[in-house]
């Protein structure tokens, strides 16, 4: 009796150690993010607008704090409200949501562009985040006129 005993505890020792590792691990789980949709409307003056979806599956929220370009050293993220763009420091990215940059909101803008990227050519930036490593995505450029949420 005294040998099951001690089995039986061993076992509900190994398996409640399973079960905190588990919970410890999630609690842990930091922001994974995911870039898609991302695009830049041909530009028909010195700045143009970039968009995209940034989607986080963890479990911490981030911040979006700030976009680079070779295209622009003046690259900025705008809020738009009550149909008025501003500058803003960051964009929260929340847990297991997403952030959404698109047109007629919140958005990219590249401010006194150096050249002006055409239809089919591709514009790369680094996107800077709080928590997150840098993500670097090529931003396809699409027709001056082009919003995916109208097609």
């Amino acid at each position: 009796m005294t040998r099951r005993t001690t089995a039986l505890s061993a076992v509900a020792l190994a398996a409640a150690l399973a079960l905190s590792g588990c919970s410890t691990s999630s609690a842990d789980d930091g922001p994974k993010l995911d870039v898609s949709g991302a695009f830049m409307p041909q530009p028909v003056m010195n700045m143009a607008g970039g968009f995209l979806t940034i989607k986080n599956t963890g479990g911490a929220a981030d911040k979006l704090t700030s976009v680079t370009s070779p295209l622009s050293d003046d690259v900025q993220i705008h809020e738009t409200k009550n149909q008025k763009m501003q500058q803003v420091k960051s964009f929260d990215i929340p847990a297991n949501g997403e952030l959404n940059l698109e047109r007629g909101g919140n958005h990219i803008m590249f401010m006194n562009i150096k050249q002006k990227p055409v239809q089919g050519d591709k514009v790369s930036i680094q996107l800077h985040f709080e928590k997150s490593e840098p993500i670097t995505v090529e931003l396809p450029v699409e027709a001056p006129n082009h919003n995916p949420q109208k097609h």
